[in-house]
């Protein structure tokens, strides 16, 4: 019955050519549009980390107070006293401090130029924390950081350029001067969005879609070389500014560069965190430091994320724009549907007068509908591939590169052009199955 349908829905395509490609043609233009938002929403709202991302948190407090803070919201990042001081307490599965910089790279070979290179100061749980992956060697232990030791661990990009790909465990290379010995090469690892350090760079930040660093060195050993973080800190002063000029008075000051995350498996374990965050600011208040009530905050990551807003607002912009548009191409398929299917009126009453139900109108319109709509949804993905392959124009390269074509967008195009056109049709269907037939047929005679 229903390939009877749909070969009714193929005749009658064929005596209504214009209004049938007219309805197709707008289908296809909505949707295509709309998927081509949302695959740049997806990219840049996707789980960097679906694995553990409900397991790792970033524990905030609040060392500036209400007078330099918005809406009662602690800082994104920490002070090094409290950095260090909830590092140390050791009150989680697994913990890392770290902020971003920039080195100055020298290799043995003095062929190779001095290279600028980003990266991160952290501690030897960042690696196990963020599975991170190694194509030779392993990243550091909690020891090397007591030890303030000269490791570092370089990306695979950087060891292709400075020891073509070969493995360079045991190597020296200088950063900044010092020598470093190299322990770990990290394979490729690149998760979008950035997720480790945003923390440092604030919300609305397109830091977010930057690569990651190529190099990886101890926060133990950077603080001792005075290595500042790259991104601005913050302080409670009305400038907002801290001269670095004397770093001991630094550290100890109230200003915030450090991201922390700690790995907490249960909620059980959460709870108890969160607990000893508080009970650790009372502390603070109790020893004078904060002059107010605990005001702390533990986010897992996607939440995280949501707080700092990492989606663009052009992409947020551009998925309203594009179901707006939708919107308005349905309302005028329902029109020409409306048009389409009442100039049938004359077949419709016979059909009725012959005996066929109204579910039996309604079923073959409806089917009749969707066969219009799987076209258009067809049309619509060759329209969504031309859309992504010229998504570079419309947005900024880094954010670009992330959106892809897969199986499950082609698939999403085709099943969201059907549910539309259905939806679309089902007043024009309506309409249809009032007709009366004993009205049709004095009509036609």
């Amino acid at each position: 019955m229903w390939a009877y349908y749909v070969a009714l829905a193929l005749r009658s395509s064929g005596r209504s050519k214009a209004l049938t490609a007219l309805v197709i043609v707008l289908l296809a233009f909505g949707v295509s549009a709309c998927m081509v938002s949302y695959a740049v929403f997806r990219a840049t709202t996707s789980d960097p980390l679906p694995a553990k991302s409900s397991r790792l948190f970033v524990p905030q407090i609040d060392n500036f107070g209400p007078s330099y803070t918005w809406q009662n919201e602690p800082p994104d990042t920490l002070s090094y006293i409290d950095a260090v001081a909830l590092w140390k307490a050791r009150k989680a599965r697994r913990q890392t401090l770290l902020y971003p910089a920039i080195w100055q790279v020298e290799s043995v070979d003095q062929t190779t130029p001095v290279m600028s290179m980003h990266g991160d100061a952290v501690t030897a749980d960042f690696f196990p924390m963020f599975d991170v992956p190694f194509r030779y060697g392993s990243g550091w232990t909690p020891h090397d950081d007591a030890q303030h030791a000269s490791v570092v661990v370089i990306s695979r990009h950087l060891n292709e350029r400075l020891f073509h790909d070969q493995n360079s465990i045991g190597q020296e290379i200088q950063l900044d001067g010092k020598l470093f010995r190299i322990i770990g090469v990290l394979d490729r690892w690149n998760p979008r969005p950035r997720f480790y350090d945003l923390g440092s760079f604030g919300s609305n930040s397109n830091h977010a879609f930057d690569n990651a660093g190529d190099i990886y060195i101890p926060f133990t050993r950077a603080t001792d070389m005075k290595k500042d973080s790259t991104s601005t800190s913050g302080c409670p002063t009305k400038s907002g500014q801290m001269d670095t000029s004397n770093w001991g008075a630094y550290l100890n000051s109230e200003c915030d560069r450090i991201d922390a995350w700690v790995e907490l498996a249960t909620p059980g374990g959460v709870q108890r965190y969160r607990e000893f965050l508080r009970n650790y600011a009372e502390e603070q208040q109790h020893l004078g430091r904060f002059a107010w009530s605990p005001n702390v905050r533990l986010r897992n990551l996607m939440r995280w994320m949501t707080h700092l807003q990492v989606t663009p607002r052009a992409s947020t912009l551009s998925m309203l724009v594009s179901a707006s548009f939708l919107l308005v191409v349905l309302v005028n398929v329902i029109g020409l549907m409306l048009a389409r299917f009442m100039r049938r009126a004359p077949e419709i009453g016979i059909r009725r007068a012959l005996g066929a139900s109204r579910a039996a109108i309604y079923r073959q319109f409806l089917v009749e509908g969707a066969t219009m709509g799987f076209v258009g949804g067809m049309l619509g993905v060759a329209l969504t591939m031309l859309g992504l392959w010229g998504i570079g124009g419309l947005f900024e390269s880094k954010i670009a590169r992330l959106v892809h074509v897969d199986a499950s967008l082609l698939s999403l195009t085709v099943v969201v052009a059907v549910i539309a056109t259905v939806i679309s049709a089902l007043y024009p269907t309506w309409r249809a199955a009032q007709t009366q037939p004993a009205w049709q047929i004095k009509i036609n005679n």
